[in-house]
Order: structure tokens, then sequence, then C-alpha cells
């Protein structure tokens, strides 16, 4: 049993939990850098339908997606120095931050090629087909044409897998990594108030994802931008193709001509 709940410990372990927090976002940060080019990396297969590699990406994206964070955590910490040591590499003695970030990376670089092959296909395809008749080359219809619309549609499923990465690293104290989960459960245990101590850990989660949920909506915003004005500029003419004169006793004739 734990002792009496006291809400002041909740600001005193809130506090306490704020230098760990460097250690969270190194793994999140490391972990969207590798997994965005680790994901780019394997969406192109599927988009281009490269035959042997396509069927390789499938079971690798398979593979992450289907099995839980914490398994893998498992496999690359213990199953990955054993390996390596068939080909005389010793690993042994490699911090287990590496092999974490390793893990969530690849976990990352699964969901972003399904996020980037999805947010590429959703373009349609004739404004490629326009790009190419106007002489652009293929880089240019993609950097001017397809990066920019399929950046603005992949930003929510993006906003959604930092938030999603952000929560996983709880699970790296299973390795021993001092972060926000592992430190907030030693500081429980300490002083035997595990609710104040994990309640000080949820607001501290609650406060970063609400934090990056803002910085996601304002990017959005700004990539969807320019369709935000073709969306005004078409109501603007709805509205005066509607306000225009349908009927012949809508114009008034004079002798200066037709007035309406």
């Amino acid at each position: 049993m734990g002792a009496s709940f006291d809400i002041t410990y909740v600001f005193e372990y809130f506090v306490k939990l704020l230098p760990t927090l460097k250690i969270t976002l190194l793994i999140v940060g490391c972990s969207i850098l590798m997994g965005l080019g680790v994901g780019f990396l394997v969406a192109l297969p599927r988009l281009y339908q490269v035959p042997v590699l396509q069927r390789l990406s499938q079971v690798y994206v398979s593979f992450f997606r289907g099995t839980p964070i914490l398994i893998q955590l498992f496999l690359f910490y213990y199953g990955l120095p054993e390996i390596l040591n068939y080909v005389f590499l010793d690993v042994s003695k490699v911090p287990a931050l590496y092999f974490v970030i390793l893990t969530y990376a690849l976990n990352m670089g699964a969901f972003m090629s399904e996020a980037i092959r999805g947010a590429v296909t959703a373009v349609d395809r004739g404004q490629v087909e326009a790009a190419y008749a106007v002489g652009m080359t293929g880089y240019q219809a993609f950097s001017r044409i397809v990066l920019p619309q399929a950046l603005a549609i992949s930003v929510p499923v993006f906003a959604n897998l930092v938030i999603a990465t952000l929560k996983d690293t709880s699970l790296a104290f299973s390795l021993g990594i001092m972060e926000l989960t592992g430190k907030a459960q030693s500081l429980g245990g300490l002083d035997r108030h595990f609710i104040e101590s994990y309640l000080a850990l949820a607001i501290t989660y609650y406060i970063i994802s609400f934090i990056l949920e803002k910085l996601f909506v304002l990017a959005e915003r700004k990539l969807l931008r320019h369709e935000q004005q073709i969306a005004a500029v078409k109501a603007s003419f709805r509205w005066k193709k509607w306000s225009l004169p349908t009927r012949a006793s809508d114009i008034e004739i004079s002798k200066g001509g037709a007035g309406l």
C-alpha cells in the first residue's frame, strides 16, 4: 500500500521529472528523423512496384505494424547482439539508449512508409501528367506538384505518429533508460506516493502532446493555405454567378440601353 494522497507531491514530482524530459525528446527526435529516411526508402519500392524490393518492404511493414513495440525492444536489445556475434561484432557494451532509438526509428519507419505512400497516391495523377505536358521533368513535377500536396495531406497522420511515439517511449524504461516514466516510477518508489508520481507523469505527457498538436495544426494550415485561397475564389465566383440576372424581366430597357 502506498502513502495517503498529497497534492503537493504532484507539483514536486512534476519539477523533478523535467530534467529527464530531454531523454524522452531525444528518443522521439532521433526516431522521427531516422524514421522519415527509412519510411521514404521503404515506400519507394511499393510506389514504383519494384518486384523483389516491394515484397521485402511489405514484410518489413507487416512485422513492425503487427508486433508490440515492447517485444521489438526486447528483440533488438537481446537478439541483435547475438546475431552480430556471428559476424564477430561485439556490441554488448553499446548503451541501451542506442538500441531504443534504433527500435523506435525502425518502428516509426514502417508507419511512415504507409503514410508517405498514401499521401503520394492521394495526389491526382492528372496533375502530374499536366506537369509533363508543359515540359516539367520528373523531379520538377514531384517537387512542385506532388510533394507540396503530399505534405499537406500527410500532416495529420504524421502528427498522430509523433504523438504516439512520444507515448510509446514510456516503455523504454523496461531496458533501464531513465526517461520520464522510469523517473516517475523511481520517485514513487522512494516516497511511496505512486499516485502523485504517475499523475505528474500524465500531466507532463499531456502538456507535451498538447503543444505538439497545436504546432502541427499551424503547420497544416500553412501548407493548406493555397487550397483555402482557391476555395475562396471558387466561392466568390459561384456567388457572382448566382447574383447575375437570369430573366428578361430583371433587365430594364431605357434610351441609354439596357440597365441592370
